[in-house]
């Protein structure tokens, strides 16, 4: 890992987890005033008091309505305006909340906690010069606000500017000489910038401040990594596992160096205790998995994972995290093996079953997956998830009304997943029920109205099917919204542009889908088509013989359009 690589805690993590949350507005625009204090005519109040009782029981929309009717009977109130904005923020209406902000700016331009909702709301939306200004402009003006800082740092560091981000923490602790974050994050800072030197001053204040964390002495042993210090990095963990045996990530930590530095039986007695100490401490596990995720070095993970099943052969936990491992390093018959030990009431085990069952997919092995799959069914008869991976293998067996009854005893049980009825839309295209596919599909669009697969879907067959083609263009329009750059979508509106006899929309479009998948044989069919439809022949044949190229199966169709070309064969 270099340097440069190094993780740093983005502003929208810092806005949940600093002190003085900004996520609470109660005072926010009037310098500490609190309800008690807040003074609104009569009617006024009521709104605003109905506005809090609506809100807390959960319903957003009518909390706006009250307190938008509460500033309309109250437009000096700076604090019910901070109230109403919050309710903006929480209904993600960032325009409008930007507009009340920027009205209580235009009356007073130098209030901290409307610039504070300036900077953020800026910064949702993209404008990150702007939020910079604001925030620059707060500790200009009043110096002590000290989250200011650690949102602006952060946003510097978003965009790549780390010298100023690096001044903007050095003012920080330069005003709050004690503040553990400020030194914290500047070491973070100057680790991804390149200067360990510093980055390493940094984070030793930080150790010197709060004496008990354990988050700056791992990023100094990730610092000693980079350098290549080892010496310096086992006094560390040693330090901390006598101040806390119990300390399962320093342990982790220690036991993985060991190993990757030629001391397997040292690394080896370390880990083969934290496999024992799994049985009975989840804990451990999540550090494992903490470590998978953060790392993916998987070797590194199967290799820690060997030594902990030594001392715990049995546990499912372990087992599901090595099969994981080794599924990414496309092991699939070690994972397989692990997976299996996964026991049935393991908290993993609805994981490891398909985790099984895709293992026998992969392999061929449609029938295995299918008895597998049906066995733990038989287990666990009400998980909608094993039913649809058995629709899924019988759809592939082309074992159609199997997987339809799978796929509606998944649904029987959530009505509410979108990809039960997406795949059962599929089942019933390939099984020739069109005005069953068109069914599911409107379904799925009900329940999820951005699902771009879905209105995709419609709109082709639809063309397929040469009707509602306006309904079609709309659909699949619709679904480039939310997928601009997918090339079947693309192909699917330029397929309907063809059934509409738009044949320069139908060739721009299947351009671009080629260019987007170039080795699909169905897009370069119908672009094929489109050349023919034009009288293009020469362009038509390369299309054709390109798709021909790439298409495994079914190969008439395409080799009597390349023989209408060329003649030959008749």
């Amino acid at each position: 890992m270099s340097i440069k690589s190094a993780r740093f805690i983005p502003v929208v993590f810092l806005l949940l987890f600093l002190p003085g949350c900004f996520f609470s507005f109660l005072n926010i625009f009037t310098g500490g005033e609190n309800k008690t204090g807040a003074s609104f005519p009569e009617n006024s109040y009521f709104y605003f008091t109905e506005s809090q009782i609506l809100k807390n029981r959960g319903n957003l929309n009518k909390a706006l309505e009250y307190m938008e009717s509460a500033v309309a009977l109250d437009q000096e109130s700076v604090f019910l305006k901070g109230e109403l904005v919050n309710l903006y923020l929480q209904k993600k209406e960032n325009d409008k909340a930007l507009t009340l902000v920027e009205e209580v700016l235009g009356k007073d331009p130098e209030n901290i906690g409307a610039l504070i909702l300036f900077g953020r709301i800026k910064h949702a939306l993209g404008k990150v010069a702007d939020a910079k200004k604001a925030y620059e402009k707060i500790i200009a003006g009043s110096p002590k606000q000290q989250n200011i800082y650690l949102l602006l740092g952060s946003l510097y560091v978003e965009e790549g500017e780390f010298d100023k981000a690096i001044s903007v923490f050095e003012k920080l602790i330069k005003n709050f000489p004690d503040y553990y974050l400020g030194y914290f994050y500047l070491g973070k800072i100057n680790a991804q910038k390149g200067n360990p030197d510093e980055a390493e001053k940094s984070y030793s204040k930080a150790i010197e401040l709060k004496p008990n964390l354990d988050e700056p002495r791992f990023e100094l042993i990730n610092l000693y990594k980079i350098r290549g210090e080892k010496d310096k990095i086992i006094p560390i963990l040693h330090e901390m596992l006598k101040k806390n045996p119990d300390n399962i990530r320093a342990a982790l930590e220690l036991g993985y160096f060991y190993k990757k530095n030629n001391m397997p039986q040292e690394g080896g007695k370390i880990l083969r205790n934290l496999g024992t100490r799994s049985l009975s401490n989840f804990d451990v596990v999540v550090n494992v998995i903490q470590f998978y995720l953060d790392t993916r070095r998987y070797n590194d993970t199967t290799m820690i994972l060997e030594d902990m099943l030594k001392g715990a052969p049995e546990s499912s936990d372990l087992n599901h995290i090595a099969g994981l491992s080794f599924f990414a390093l496309k092991n699939e018959d070690t994972a397989l093996s692990h997976f299996l030990k996964v026991k049935s009431d393991s908290r993993f085990y609805s994981d490891a079953a398909v985790h099984v069952s895709l293992i026998y997919q992969n392999k061929g092995k449609l029938r295995e997956a299918i008895l597998f799959i049906r066995d733990v069914i038989e287990r666990e008869p009400d998980n909608p998830e094993f039913l649809f991976y058995l629709g899924l293998f019988h759809e592939e067996l082309e074992e159609y009304k199997d997987a339809e009854k799978a796929l509606l005893k998944a649904i029987s049980i959530d009505q509410d997943d979108s990809r039960l009825y997406f795949r059962l839309g599929v089942v019933y295209d390939k099984w020739g029920k069109k005005e069953k596919t068109l069914e599911q599909m409107k379904t799925v669009i009900k329940i999820d109205p951005k699902n771009a697969n879905a209105l995709n879907y419609l709109g082709y067959t639809y063309a397929e099917m040469g009707e509602n083609l306006e309904e079609a263009e709309k659909l699949i329009t619709e679904a480039l919204k939310y997928k601009p750059d997918d090339g079947y979508i693309t192909d699917s509106l330029g397929w309907v542009y063809f059934k509409k006899g738009l044949y320069d929309k139908a060739l721009e479009a299947l351009n671009k889908a080629t260019r987007l998948v170039p080795e699909d044989p169905v897009i370069l069919e119908h672009l094929g088509d489109v050349y023919m439809k034009m009288k293009d022949g020469k362009n038509a044949l390369e299309a054709y013989k390109r798709s021909l190229l790439y298409k495994k199966e079914n190969q008439d169709a395409i080799k009597t359009k390349i023989r209408a070309i060329t003649g030959e064969g008749r």
